[in-house]
């Protein structure tokens, strides 16, 4: 595997989220599931086994946290943008891809409805 594919992985991420086209949907900070994939060179911190060459999940997960749960959001298509590029700003990554998934949108039918997104460097211009 060369570094251009190496990955940090948090799956199955559980927040609440001010998320809904009405503010009273927002209101109520429902859960949403989150994957992420952080791409960075994960090399040194393979040779070191340090945690100051790599990226501390924990932090990515608060930066998720913050995201979802203080900023209103009417779409998960907004909520996975704002999470890449916040992950982007604030971390020493390449590439970051969001998956969103809002749990039971249409009750009985739908288990899940969501986005999947990726972003880079590039587009935080």
């Amino acid at each position: 595997m060369s570094h251009a594919d190496d990955v940090i992985v948090l799956e199955g991420i559980q927040v609440p989220a001010a998320l809904g086209v009405t503010a009273a949907e927002r209101r109520m900070r429902r859960p949403v599931t989150l994957d992420l994939e952080v791409a960075r060179d994960l090399r040194a911190a393979g040779r070191t086994d340090s945690i100051r060459s790599t990226l501390h999940y924990k932090r990515i997960f608060e930066v998720v946290e913050d995201v979802a749960g203080n900023q209103e959001h009417k779409l998960v298509e907004a909520l996975g943008a704002r999470i890449a590029r916040a992950v982007l700003e604030k971390f020493d990554a390449d590439r970051v891809t969001v998956s969103v998934r809002k749990p039971k949108p249409i009750a009985g039918v739908l288990e899940y409805a969501g986005i999947r997104i990726t972003r880079t460097r590039d587009d935080l211009d």
